[in-house]
């Protein structure tokens, strides 16, 4: 069983250019546990090197926004961030870069050794199971989780547990695609929309919304209280 969910976040926090048919096998689950392990079939596919290399893709950058997504959550400085599916640390060495300090959860030890080696002060590794993000009570300020929401089954319970690692005032910040046909990401029928998003962190205890839909063009931004 280890081996098959052993690539879940590092996995889901980018998309590539690939055509249709492959998108459907990298993204075929949403929730639904048959999906899931197909998904991860094809994943495991893949070597350790090209799953770097396609998270660390310089072209990301132009869709993905990771500067401008960052900025959002405003003053970071000395606030502890989770970043669930940190995969080599996309965004969360650019949150360090901020000042925050951060802790890059991942469920694949091969990402937290890639992310260990860069020795940075500000970023921790924590492993992580897939069903739990392993977060102490009122643990942290802020969560962030990318392109990964709708991959994650028993979405409510997860979340809860989010909720509970939050602390008072504290930030769920999701980023994940548009439910429409888009370059990057997984088929529209696999994907969820803002509504169905709020929905779920509603039943999970989160009150409070601000939903993004401007400032990138192929996917929504939520931040959660």
């Amino acid at each position: 069983m280890k081996f098959q969910y052993v690539l879940l976040f590092a996995f889901l926090i980018v998309s590539c250019n690939n055509s249709e048919e492959s998108h459907q096998h990298e993204h075929n689950n949403h929730g639904h546990h048959h999906d899931y392990n197909k998904s991860n079939e094809y994943m495991n596919k893949n070597s350790f090197e090209d799953l770097v290399a396609r998270f660390e893709d310089s072209t990301r950058i132009e869709w993905q926004k990771p500067d401008e997504v960052v900025a959002l959550l405003g003053e970071i400085e000395g606030k502890t961030i989770m970043d669930i599916g940190a995969g080599t640390g996309y965004f969360a060495f650019r949150l360090a870069e901020k000042g925050a300090n951060v802790i890059a959860a991942d469920v694949d030890e091969r990402f937290i050794d890639f992310i260990n080696e860069k020795k940075n002060e500000k970023v921790t590794t924590r492993k992580v199971p897939y069903d739990s993000p392993n977060l102490a009570k009122a643990e942290v300020d802020a969560v962030i989780i990318v392109n990964t929401y709708h991959h994650i089954e028993n979405r409510t319970d997860y979340f809860e547990q989010v909720l509970e690692g939050l602390k008072e005032n504290g930030q769920l910040i999701i980023v994940d695609f548009k439910k429409e046909k888009t370059t990057h990401g997984p088929p529209v029928n696999h994907k969820l929309s803002e509504d169905e998003v709020m929905k779920e962190l509603k039943t999970a205890g989160f009150m409070e919304f601000e939903v993004n839909s401007e400032l990138l063009s192929e996917q929504y931004v939520i931040m959660a209280k």
